[in-house]
């Protein structure tokens, strides 16, 4: 139980053992509800055949509602980026879950990310815009230059969500990199 436990991310022996002993000294009842519900969510949970992230159907109630945007398209890199998108933001559009990015030197490439299937949507002509809203990683940037040009190659105009001084942050606690990121990327001041 502890080692399976352990493939948790962040979950460390000790944590483990911790989260075992607690389950088998205190809540039996919850570690056969966990049991129960992993193996249910092992079994019905795959993937949107449209936009890749986690579904119970074939297609997610996102890709399935027909107040979406269509022609906005915004590829994130994972599931847990696509719902803070939803959580704190207004936008309206559909998703690509990219579930990764570009990173050669451990065999993700691609194919691993979809990237034959977003290709053929925007292909598809109702997409007007891919807003690119990957992690500024290095891995991350290889990827949004990746589906930029995949983007322009199919006459999608494509965007890059902004990267920079967070709302409230004072610049001298802002590290080297972001803040120099942010200057790099300045525009003009509205009128």
């Amino acid at each position: 139980m502890i080692e399976a436990l352990r493939c948790l991310p962040g979950v460390g022996q000790k944590s483990a053992q911790r989260m075992a002993y607690h389950l088998l000294e205190r809540d039996r009842d919850g570690a056969r509800r966990l049991g129960e519900r992993l193996a249910e969510a092992m079994e019905k949970v795959g993937h949107c055949t449209r936009c890749r992230d986690f579904s119970q159907a074939e297609l997610c109630a996102i890709c399935a509602s027909p107040t979406r945007d269509a022609a906005l398209l915004c590829a994130v890199e994972s599931p847990a980026d696509r719902l803070a998108i939803e959580q704190a933001t207004g936008y309206r559009g559909l998703y690509f879950v990219l579930q990764g990015r570009l990173s050669p030197l451990d065999g993700i490439g691609p194919r691993e990310l979809g990237l034959e299937r977003l290709a053929a949507r925007l292909a598809e002509g109702t997409v007007r815009e891919l807003i690119i809203a990957t992690n500024p990683t290095v891995e991350g940037e290889a990827t949004a230059h990746y589906l930029a040009q995949l983007a322009r190659q199919r006459k999608v105009q494509p965007s890059r969500i902004a990267h920079g001084v967070p709302l409230g942050g004072e610049l001298e606690y802002i590290d080297r990199g972001t803040l120099s990121h942010a200057f790099g990327s300045r525009s003009e001041v509205p009128n």
